[in-house]
């Protein structure tokens, strides 16, 4: 089986490293991502030559715990969900899904986790529109 080298999309992003999350402000879409430590670890690995098996291990010793590829394989669902990659990589089909539920039952601390949470920011335009609907009393 193919080796996938995933690689983090850098352009038409701003990005603010926290302690220690990542805050991504994707200018071509008006969304911002909070990407929790372990989706924000995967995501600065993704260069495009570490593979997911390497990503598990760096992983594994930059969060001191035992973290297997479902982890990964879980933080690339979310990053190419969220268009933080350049190319989709997730093929569920052959990788078989993990949930974080399952992950969860296997015993995986909820810490080690990853998530990424999103919001989607008013365009200018919309900023500036007054209200819409009905704005008094009929």
């Amino acid at each position: 089986m193919e080796q996938i080298t995933p690689k983090a999309r850098q352009e038409e992003l701003l990005v603010q490293e926290l302690h220690e999350e990542i805050l991504i402000y994707d200018m071509e879409r008006n969304e911002a991502h909070c990407l929790n430590r372990t989706a924000a670890l995967v995501w600065r690995h993704c260069d495009g030559e570490t593979t997911v098996a390497e990503l598990a291990h760096l992983l594994e010793a930059e969060l001191a715990s035992p973290v297997g590829e479902d982890i990964v394989w879980l933080a690339l669902e979310q990053l190419e969900q969220y268009h933080l990659l350049q190319e989709p990589v997730v093929q569920w089909e052959e990788t078989g899904r993990t949930t974080r539920r399952k992950l969860l039952k296997l015993g995986v601390a909820a810490t080690v986790l990853p998530l990424v949470t999103s919001i989607t920011a008013p365009t200018a335009a919309m900023a500036q529109s007054g209200p819409t609907g009905p704005t008094g009393p009929t």
